[in-house]
């Protein structure tokens, strides 16, 4: 059996370990535009803030590859797949394959301005993005993030941490829109704005001016800032585009069953790039986030290999650490307006707290927390079981209250 992986992400290798346990002979060839061994994406954000050395972001030895009799091929973007002939195209040279693995990750949402030629103007996805940002911040005064969401806002936190001022630009209303609503987003806008960022929301930077490396950002309110350096952090896409889209079904990511199978036959997806039922939403949805890529690749490669295996969905969640103030926040925290969802709330300025639960129909769908967290792990749990919620709703949002009532006696 000859497997292909395209990724060597934590998707990719969860899925090349899977398949390994499973079959000791079957050829795997793992392909990659990346040439480190794999490591933990999310840590780069640490790196940048000077809590963890780049050298402890390896998740994998070196031996990784030989341990596991992988053919490693990295460096290179995979430009196509043939899924009718069954090769993976890289480079002008194909690689046949009986299973497929389409763990490409995602990729930096590219922005619309003049002067992005100019040095110093950096995206924050890879290890290789944080060591250019690392060269030069011993010569940056004046930094300028272009984005509110998880990728901008660990930017700007990371910079602010190594005393360099910040200037946040965002076309919401405020910081983590996708995952906290405006009272959750206020209390983080105050934290942020009292440890120094400067918080500018409904304006963009329209073009870059400087002199080889930038040194000023014209903006979309007509007024310019002096910078020195940029990180544009406006979020992720699927890495899909080598996908052939009049074989495989896509969305905003490439759609597959309970299997992770794609609509191909032998061709599977998982990680950044896979869309998966959303547990709270009930529908199709990409949830790029770490965990849910490690079952995923899990799950794909013991399906590859032979071992069928379900997938009961995907979870957005994400626990923060901003400065004073600890977020958590699971499934649906902004629900819409049309649809069986009832929202209750609860803030607290004396102990600084704020609690969200989001229900729909009898069940819970979102769970959002500043401050006391320490249920949040229960919440979510809720979320996931899709217990039905028979007690009175309002008890859950007392941070004492007892988790055992929900239990069915």
């Amino acid at each position: 059996m000859k497997y292909a992986i395209i990724g060597n992400g934590v998707a990719g290798i969860h899925a090349a370990e899977a398949i390994r346990q499973l079959d000791s002979c079957g050829e795997i060839t793992m392909i990659s535009d990346e040439v480190l061994p794999p490591y933990c994406r999310p840590m780069i954000s640490m790196v940048l803030e000077g809590s963890v050395a780049v050298e402890k972001l390896p998740i994998r030895p070196a031996s990784f590859y030989d341990d596991l009799n992988i053919t490693p091929v990295l460096g290179s973007r995979v430009s196509a797949v043939d899924v009718d002939n069954r090769t993976v195209s890289v480079n002008g040279r194909s690689y046949p394959y009986d299973r497929l693995l389409i763990a490409s990750g995602a990729d930096p949402r590219r922005i619309k301005a003049d002067g992005l030629e100019l040095r110093n103007i950096f995206f924050m996805r890879t290890e290789a993005h944080v060591r250019r940002m690392l060269a030069v911040l011993p010569h940056v005064r004046r930094a300028l993030v272009l984005g509110g969401g998880l990728v901008g806002f660990k930017a700007a936190y990371g910079l602010l941490r190594r005393g360099i001022p910040v200037t946040m630009l965002i076309r919401s209303g405020h910081p983590l829109s996708m995952q906290v609503d405006l009272e959750a987003g206020r209390m983080i806008t105050g934290e942020l704005s009292a440890r120094g960022l400067d918080v500018r929301v409904g304006v963009e930077a329209a073009a870059f001016e400087g002199n080889g490396r930038v040194a000023m950002a014209h903006l979309s309110d007509g007024t310019r800032l002096l910078c020195d350096m940029v990180v544009i952090g406006k979020g992720v896409f699927p890495a899909r585009g080598f996908v052939p889209k009049d074989k495989i079904n896509v969305d905003a990511g490439i759609l597959v069953d309970e299997h992770m199978q794609t609509s191909v036959a032998g061709v599977f997806a998982a990680g950044d790039v896979a869309e998966s039922t959303d547990i709270a939403r009930r529908t199709p949805w990409v949830n790029a986030i770490w965990p849910e890529a490690v079952a995923q690749g899990r799950i794909a490669g013991m399906n590859m290999a032979g071992h069928p295996a379900a997938y009961p969905g995907s979870l957005s969640r994400n626990v923060i650490r901003i400065f004073g103030l600890d977020v958590m926040t699971a499934g649906i925290v902004s629900p819409p307006e049309t649809g069986d969802f009832e929202a209750l709330s609860a803030a607290d300025r004396r102990t600084g707290t704020y609690r969200k639960l989001v229900f729909k129909g009898d069940r819970l769908a979102g769970v959002a927390l500043v401050n006391s967290i320490e249920q949040g792990g229960v919440l979510t749990a809720l979320i996931q079981s899709a217990t039905p919620v028979r007690l009175p709703r309002e008890a859950l949002l007392k941070p004492g209250f007892n988790f055992r009532q929900l239990m069915p006696i």
